[in-house]
């Protein structure tokens, strides 16, 4: 599992190291999984064009003695100091020990268009805001450069606990992160300016719970359902599914669709789009009758293309089993009786839905994923899963948010939420609980998206149809 710590707990963390090791020593790790880093990108280090962009205080030391090393390597080396005066001072004399050069911030856009490679340690991970207006002009200057451009620990400008960017940020080829992933490096919008990300080791003691995490196929494929000798249709779970209206009964059948590849032994479908559903999926169990008379079930979606019917949401929500709530019916969702729940409610909103729940705008939501998730999860007594280009899973009771590292922007198309909702529902009804049930039901997603756009367009059912390919991957490692 990939994990994220803030701030706050690595400066911690770094500050019991360094209390332990000789003076500097913490430095030199980072400055030399940096350097080794920056000679992969670069290919042939000697002769070779760096620019390091510097600004005060550890991460620009980083920057210089990483500097030093490719100098020393044949590598051509000059560093921009942005504040001279508070440029760390061993990092400098090292460099300049090496053969590599200083100089202001004058013609330093010249020198960043030639280069092969910029280093970017303008801001540490202690950094607020976007970059101070000195700072814009080269950072510009590299976004337009042929160079590669590598962050040390994380682009300079973006918010290392939040992932929000809140003005200019450097955009990165590649970030070398030191000890732990930081949140901003996994969470969009700051995660696109990252671009790959490389994890050094430096010998951090961290806290068990992490701010983020993240699963990867091992534990996904720990998590998923399987059934036993003795299992039958009814003990490996049964999700029922209201979904569909007369204008949407395609919402109805997508839902189905993935409640039917998600691991569960049956499907009850009930709504006004049976017919639709049934001619799609005969081994759907339908009922007309609504919730309280389609069967036993262990788990309920509900809302997908719902319309106005209010009253089925709240038939739904009235009873013992987990649900799922999306779409329509987050909208048709009674606050109190959403929090007055007893059994586990799984809520999956898009930005624009959460904005809706939280009475703010939606690009609020979307520059801050981190809080709107964890704002809706408390408020709502829920586990949240907040759907887009990071899709982001928050418990009500607080603890690691989980972070999903699959997806394709392919995914933003009509019915892709209808198929996750009826997956998750599924893995509901298999047992999982609501957290891992999102989580899993996010990554079985993502990566059928994945497989089944292969870098062109397509539909929600062909993601549908990828998920039992994606389920085989992951098992299969």
């Amino acid at each position: 599992m990939r994990t994220a710590y803030s701030v706050e707990t690595v400066r911690t963390a770094e500050r019991e190291l360094m209390a332990r090791l000789p003076d500097g020593a913490l430095m030199q790790r980072a400055a030399a999984g940096l350097a080794a880093a920056c000679a992969d990108v670069l290919g042939r280090v000697y002769g070779s064009r760096v620019v390091l962009l510097v600004g005060s205080g550890d991460n620009g030391g980083d920057a210089l003695y990483a500097g030093a090393r490719l100098a020393r390597r044949g590598a051509g080396v000059s560093a921009v100091l942005l504040a001279p005066e508070r440029a760390h001072g061993g990092g400098l004399a090292a460099l300049r020990r090496a053969g590599g050069r200083t100089m202001g911030t004058d013609g330093a856009e010249g020198l960043i268009a030639r280069a092969d490679l910029v280093v970017d340690g303008i801001v540490g991970i202690g950094g607020k805001g976007g970059l101070r207006p000195e700072a814009v002009p080269l950072a510009d200057a590299a976004g337009r450069a042929r160079a590669a451009v590598v962050a040390v620990d994380l682009p300079s400008g973006v918010d290392a606990d939040t992932g929000e960017v809140r003005g200019a940020a450097v955009r990165a080829d590649l970030t070398v992160t030191f000890g732990t992933h930081k949140p901003g490096l996994l969470i969009d919008p700051a995660r696109e300016y990252a671009g790959s990300v490389r994890l050094v080791d430096i010998g951090l003691s961290l806290p068990e719970e992490p701010e983020l995490e993240a699963l990867q196929h091992a534990d996904v494929a720990r998590l998923l359902p399987v059934p036993a000798v003795e299992s039958d249709k009814y003990r490996r779970g049964v999700v029922g599914i209201a979904a569909g209206s007369s204008r949407y009964p395609g919402a109805a059948v997508l839902a189905v669709a993935g409640a039917l590849r998600g691991g569960a032994g049956a499907v009850r479908y009930v709504g006004p789009a049976g017919q639709a559903v049934i001619a799609r999926f005969p081994e759907t169990l339908v009922s007309d009758g609504g919730p309280k008379h389609a069967g036993r079930v262990q788990a309920w979606v509900v809302g997908p293309g719902a319309g106005d019917d209010a009253a089925t949401v709240a038939e739904v929500l009235a009873t013992d089993v987990p649900v799922l709530i999306d779409a329509d019916g987050l909208r048709l969702a009674e606050a109190s009786a959403v929090r007055g729940r007893r059994a586990p409610t799984l809520m999956t909103p898009h930005a624009g839905e959460a904005a809706a729940l939280l009475g703010v705008e939606r690009g609020e939501v979307e520059e801050g994923r981190l809080a709107a998730v964890r704002e809706l999860a408390g408020r709502y007594g829920a586990t949240v899963l907040l759907k887009g280009s990071t899709t982001l899973i928050a418990s009500s009771g607080g603890g690691a948010v989980r972070v999903n590292p699959t997806g394709t922007s392919w995914l933003a198309t009509a019915g892709s939420g209808d198929v996750l909702s009826g997956l998750g529902g599924s893995l509901l009804a298999a047992g999982l609980s609501a957290v891992d049930a999102a989580s899993v039901a996010a990554y079985l997603h993502g990566l059928a998206g994945r497989f089944a756009a292969d870098g062109a367009p397509m539909g929600a059912h062909d993601v549908a149809e990828g998920i039992a390919g994606a389920w085989r991957s992951v098992v299969r490692g």
